[in-house]
């Protein structure tokens, strides 16, 4: 039980910069293989797309830097041997500390839905984007499950199948997304 904990706090920690640094390879990947006419295009829409997500990003750093803060500046407070500290510090250090952190919090529940709902406008820089996007980044984290803890319980017929229906299930979608956008509106991957 104490391993489940440790593994979905280091998730926890540790998806956020592996999202953005495989979105921003996969975005490079495919600003490479374009033309040139298309990469101007694309570039055009490069710095809105990395700026939402920077700003996403930026906002999960500060949670842990805004937190150990806080706890410093409480525990600074508490270690005063002069008695109980007054009234004015204690509100300062609470307004200081806590007032951007609950903001940072409270940003980050609100924007997770659109951010992830629109992968940060990546789909202007190619409209096949989202969806190649999401295809790498659930096959990144199904292996780093299966690192951090190995195949699901059970058999190892249905541990496989338990630790492949997910990933094989969303490539299948996004594949079929990427089908009909060349099919129904002409898109293509260097185009």
């Amino acid at each position: 039980m104490a391993d489940a904990q440790q593994q979905f706090l280091q998730r926890l920690l540790f998806a956020p910069w592996l999202a953005l640094l495989s979105a921003a390879v996969v975005v490079a990947l495919l600003f490479w293989a374009a033309r040139p006419g298309t990469r101007r295009a694309m570039r055009t829409q490069l710095w809105p797309a990395g700026r939402s997500a920077l700003w996403y990003f930026g906002a999960w750093t500060l949670v842990p830097l805004w937190f150990t803060a806080a706890g410093k500046g409480m525990g600074l407070l508490s270690g005063n041997s002069n008695g109980p500290p007054g009234l004015l510090l204690w509100v300062l250090v609470m307004f200081v500390c806590w007032a951007p952190f609950w903001w940072v919090i409270f940003f980050l529940c609100f924007a997770s839905g659109p951010a992830l709902r629109h992968a940060f406008n990546l789909s202007a820089l190619h409209a096949a984007l989202p969806a190649l996007v999401t295809t790498v980044l659930v096959w990144v984290f199904a292996f780093l499950g299966l690192l951090a803890g190995g195949l699901p319980p059970g058999p190892v017929p249905l541990a496989v199948c338990a630790f492949l229906g997910g990933p094989v299930s969303v490539t299948a979608v996004a594949w079929w997304e990427i089908h009909r956008l060349r099919r129904r509106h002409g898109v293509r991957w260097r185009g």
